[in-house]
């Protein structure tokens, strides 16, 4: 157990945080490892925050104990002690290192618990985790490009310093990229990224990260300048899978594993409802781009190609519609993509060649 101040190493080794800033601060940005148990809730905080600003931190203070008593404080106290008790490795955090862990810390203590808490807290994890990317971006990067499709993501996770910047977003990238898992705030994704990043450089002497040739934002989460930088002078190499193994990797990830998924959380009746409404939202996202006469056309074949797999459970129909929209338009629009870096192209192969070539340099 270090100290508090050794934020780097508490960031890799993920070490459990007991988070106790209100719920609206934890969902502004968080740490990997942190579970969320406020000493005050969102209202309770406003109300210690109005009156700090009309009546001094004495008046402040004095609030904050009254909302704060009785069953209520008792509660809460349980819940840290539980907390402790599953994770007596972890530490306490509040957004500076103030005064909300500090009572935290005292009235665990008063139960017989001295837990430890972070100096300077969230904030100075965050300054922590924000430097350490743009350290650790330095390293070399090599990029795996191709087409959607290729394998791209696993072949990624599969490299010892890959780092699946989708996995860590929630999102694919696409269109059709979302998950059933809600994306972080930005300030959460570039935490893990930075989590991430800790983590694999510390298991080689040698660092080269792998990295997913992304665009400057996964759905909702943008890639920080730092890395974005780093990956336009990096080399690609690109990913060339025949097409009929490429629709079968779509077909497995998009429908038979969402529609699974889908099926897992809601139910059959809602699961479905929720799968289908995410296959026509994809198709919605992109009608500009299709031209509405064509959106009008491929919407039409997806509803044929859902009411079949509702009642035969085969897949096979969705080709009909998948496949046009790779080739008219997911795939010029990645070529054209691609055309514009051809310069760093230093690869080109079946993902198992790609696999060869960088075990071989």
């Amino acid at each position: 157990m270090n100290n508090g101040t050794d934020y780097c190493a508490i960031l890799r080794a993920e070490t459990p945080i007991i988070d106790v800033r209100a719920p609206v601060e934890f969902a502004q940005g968080a740490m990997p490892a942190a579970v969320n148990l406020p000493l005050m809730n969102d209202e309770e905080r406003a109300a210690v925050g109005t009156c700090y600003k009309r009546e001094g931190a004495d008046a402040a203070l004095a609030l904050g104990h009254k909302l704060v008593a009785g069953k209520t404080r008792q509660k809460r106290i349980d819940a840290w002690l539980a907390a402790c008790k599953e994770a007596p490795q972890g530490y306490l955090c509040c957004a500076r290192g103030g005064q909300r862990s500090h009572i935290t810390q005292s009235w665990i203590k008063e139960h017989g618990i001295d837990y430890p808490l972070i100096v300077g807290g969230y904030k100075a994890l965050r300054q922590a985790a924000i430097q350490a990317t743009e350290m650790l971006v330095r390293h070399p990067i090599v990029l795996i490009g191709g087409c959607t499709g290729n394998g791209k993501t696993p072949l990624v996770r599969e490299q010892s310093q890959g780092i699946d910047l989708e996995g860590l977003a929630h999102h694919r990238g696409s269109s059709f990229g979302r998950t059933l898992t809600p994306q972080f705030s930005q300030a959460t994704f570039e935490n893990h990224l930075a989590t991430a990043l800790l983590k694999g450089a510390h298991q080689q002497d040698q660092v080269r990260w792998v990295l997913e040739d992304e665009g400057h934002m996964i759905g909702a989460n943008h890639l920080p300048e730092c890395l974005r930088d780093r990956m336009a002078q990096s080399p690609i190499a690109v990913v060339e899978d025949p097409f009929e193994l490429r629709i079968e990797r779509l077909r497995e990830e998009y429908f038979t594993r969402m529609h699974h998924d889908f099926i897992a959380a809601y139910g059959e009746e809602l699961g479905w409802q929720e799968y289908s409404e995410y296959l026509h939202h994809g198709l919605f996202a992109i009608r500009r781009r299709l031209g509405l006469q064509r959106f009008a056309e491929l919407t039409a074949t997806l509803d044929n190609a859902l009411a079949q797999q509702q009642c035969s459970g085969s897949t096979e129909a969705h080709f009909a519609w998948l496949v046009p929209l790779l080739n008219e338009y997911y795939d010029p629009m990645y070529c054209y993509q691609l055309e514009k870096k051809a310069d760093k192209i230093v690869f080109r192969g079946t993902s198992e060649a790609v696999v060869e070539w960088l075990a071989g340099n």
